[in-house]
């Protein structure tokens, strides 16, 4: 970890602040008798360093754990020797994970961890930690974001049929099987025995069909390094998809273009694996960084390549997951004339549905808490 002088030349702005603030308030939910476990990986150790800054100050000192990504035989010895013992008195762990392009070492962290009781135990995954995380990403709390998850699914998990329309022109049909194919909802929320994955704010699932255009005008994210600008802004793509599979895409930007005839070109990357909304309402522009938080926004992404169920259900498997991201969108289900407005959606006072998975997530069995989709896993 830095020194205390360096993490002052280098502390955050005061939108940052409040997001790292409500991150610890509602997402980590953080308690006076709590001990906490912040391990991080060198590219996040910055954005480590304010977390545990804003804990100081509130009287609680973490515990730091660095972490190498992907690879690291030692991390499970550094990371046991951070819990507290059997005869020290606390309320709860709470483990905070911060890494920037990657969700590394999930069935370590939870074999770690098997010892100890779930519901004192929370464990909260961070994946584009930084400060642009930090200023939108968190803005939004978790109640509200599974509030509003509600009405996307209230509208979408009876459905057999959705139409949508975004303002860039992307006019999608789309045909669900419900009964076959699980929707995500991710909101931030902890439950006993789970990870949280951060940031938060989706709802998705596997489409049965898709046809149409999809005119991706807010930004790319993609399971692999990207080291250009994923902002699409300026140069949005538009992809012609027909019963699930890409068969056209154009772009007017010679290095995206390049990048994604590259990734198109891996086996069964151009299926559709994936139909995703996005309900953060805090996240209003996208970054140049390849990040979950573009994901995020308040539109409509496909994600092509990689799915969201198992291999058994969708008959295929995928290396790589390249999400297309509309911005805003228009929603109709079956024959409801009142259409979902994502960018101007109305959290429900319903309970939240249960029949669902409860992170963007790619565990091939209903243990739902391992990597996220979307990052650089690695077990």
């Amino acid at each position: 970890m830095q020194s205390n002088t360096a993490v002052m030349d280098t502390m955050p702005d005061e939108t940052a602040w409040r997001g790292i603030n409500t991150y610890l308030d509602t997402y980590a939910d953080v308690g006076p008798d709590d001990i906490v476990v912040i391990a991080y990986t060198e590219d996040s150790r910055v954005p480590a360093a304010w977390v545990a800054t804003a804990l100081g100050y509130r009287g609680t000192a973490a515990r730091l754990v660095g972490m190498r990504p992907l690879r690291d035989c030692g991390f499970a010895e550094r990371l046991r020797a951070a819990l507290p013992d059997e005869q020290h008195s606390f309320a709860r762990l709470v483990v905070l994970t911060l890494e920037r392009d990657t969700m590394s070492h999930s069935d370590v962290i939870r074999e770690v961890l098997s010892r100890l009781d779930p519901d004192r135990c929370r464990v909260v995954r961070m994946v584009n930690a930084g400060p642009e995380l930090f200023r939108s990403g968190f803005l939004v709390a978790p109640a509200e974001l599974s509030a509003r998850n509600t009405s996307v699914l209230e509208k979408t998990m009876s459905a057999k049929r959705l139409r949508i329309v975004c303002p860039g022109g992307t006019n999608l049909r789309v045909e669900l099987d419900n009964a076959r194919y699980r929707w995500i909802s991710n909101r931030g929320v902890w439950r006993p025995g789970r990870f949280v994955v951060l940031p938060a704010g989706e709802v998705a699932t596997f489409p049965a069909s898709v046809s149409g255009t999809l005119v991706a005008d807010f930004a790319i994210n993609v399971n692999t390094i990207m080291r250009g600008d994923a902002r699409l802004s300026r140069c949005p793509v538009e992809a012609e998809i027909e019963q699930g599979r890409l068969v056209r895409f154009d772009c007017s930007n010679p290095e995206i273009t390049e990048f994604l005839t590259m990734c198109f070109g891996r086996e069964n990357a151009c299926r559709v694996g994936e139909l995703g909304f996005g309900t953060n309402h805090g996240i209003l522009s996208p970054i140049p960084l390849n990040s979950h938080l573009n994901e995020r926004t308040p539109g409509v992404h496909i994600g092509f390549g990689q799915h969201n169920q198992t291999d058994a259900l969708t008959g295929y498997g995928c290396d790589i997951h390249v999400d297309l991201i509309a911005r805003g969108g228009t929603v109709w289900a079956d024959d409801d004339g009142r259409p979902l407005e994502l960018a101007e959606l109305i959290p429900s006072a319903a309970p939240h549905p249960t029949v669902h998975r409860d992170e963007d997530l790619t565990s091939p069995d209903d243990d739902l808490d391992g990597d996220c989709c979307g990052a650089l896993p690695a077990s």
